[in-house]
């Protein structure tokens, strides 16, 4: 159980956000905190402490007028850190490639494999065989809706009819290299975390995933170590000193 770093870059910059709260309409969201620093930044400093196998999540989709300078700050951020950073956010078959010849370990994607409300068992099978499975990351985020987790796509503003279980993980990870999950109903809050998907991953067995979502202090940490078994990577997001939150960078770091 170690500490998954992230970049998420929004309309430009670098922020923190309330995840249930993103909206394409305008480029809408609600901002926990904007960082005055660029993404080179943060890469630099997680390359300064050895941190590996973070992420950096582009937040606008490419029809958005500021994608073209939310994937600069992407891609300095990949060229400051090679193959120190995951990337994610409108990865499909034509660009993974290029995320990663420029840098980054590993493509993160949603919307490409679920799409229409459910998996596109093709477009996984022709991602898997362009950038190799060592090099795929499924992101499983998901929300509540009536008593279930569904995996939830398009800047988690799309349900699909695809069902958080462990089914679904284990009939996924044959393509994939680690998986990746925001809770987005708490994600950005820091007011705790979803301990039905913490226990729902505790489940399970020799996969990589990365949690995040809601982890406002270390006891909330030792929650989901707890309930996970310790069988999970996780993301501390708006909590973080270095995002104007109140938990320490380099204890969290530290925790095991």
């Amino acid at each position: 159980m170690k500490f998954r770093p992230c970049i998420d870059i929004h309309n430009g910059k670098v922020k923190q956000i309330v995840g249930g709260s993103l909206k394409d309409e305008n480029d809408a969201v609600k901002e926990n905190f904007v960082s005055t620093q660029d993404a080179t930044y943060y890469a630099d400093l997680y390359n300064k402490h050895n941190i590996t196998g973070g992420h950096i999540i582009l937040l606008n989709s490419v029809d958005s007028p500021y994608y073209d300078i939310t994937k600069e700050q992407a891609l300095m951020a990949l060229e400051a850190y090679k193959g120190g950073l995951q990337v994610g956010g409108g990865i499909n078959e034509r660009n993974a490639l290029f995320y990663l010849q420029f840098g980054a370990s590993h493509v993160i994607v949603t919307s490409y494999v679920f799409s229409n409300g459910s998996i596109n068992i093709d477009n996984l099978i022709k991602l898997n065989r362009i950038v190799g499975k060592d090099h795929l990351v499924l992101d499983v985020s998901c929300r509540k809706r009536d008593g279930k987790y569904y995996i939830v796509t398009d800047r988690w503003q799309k349900f699909t009819e695809v069902e958080l279980s462990e089914k679904t993980f284990y009939d996924l990870e044959k393509y994939c290299d680690e998986f990746l999950i925001h809770a987005v109903d708490v994600e950005g809050k820091a007011k705790g975390i979803e301990e039905e998907v913490a226990t729902l991953l505790g489940k399970l067995k020799g996969m990589k995933i990365t949690y995040a979502g809601g982890i406002g202090s270390f006891e909330d940490l030792d929650i989901l170590k707890e309930k996970s078994k310790s069988k999970v990577d996780f993301t501390v997001g708006s909590a973080l000193d270095i995002f104007g939150g109140n938990m320490n960078f380099e204890k969290v770091i530290e925790y095991k």
